[in-house]
């Protein structure tokens, strides 16, 4: 996982097409703001994991139970700001 450090209007740039912007920092809140093509979808990761369950169920597949889904990976409460080489 990338781990970048942004303050208020500092933007990532992914690829040629999708930018993201810190458009706000509200305690333990920060407010992101997403430009990116129409046919990029974008999704909070509980909604596109709502999406893919519905998804696999109208196929009749096997569906998880939202406390049986692989659960995103942590981010460690203190990240180092140089990135590690892999072991």
């Amino acid at each position: 996982m990338l781990v970048l450090s942004r303050k208020l209007n500092q933007s990532i740039v992914i690829g040629d097409d999708v930018h993201v912007v810190v458009v706000a920092i509200d305690r333990d809140t920060v407010k992101l703001g997403i430009q990116a093509p129409r046919e990029i979808p974008v999704h909070r990761a509980e909604v596109y994991d709502e999406i893919r369950r519905a998804n696999r169920a109208a196929l009749g597949e096997e569906t998880l139970t939202p406390a049986a889904a692989p659960a995103a990976p942590a981010v460690p409460a203190r990240l180092k700001s140089r990135r590690q080489p892999p072991k």
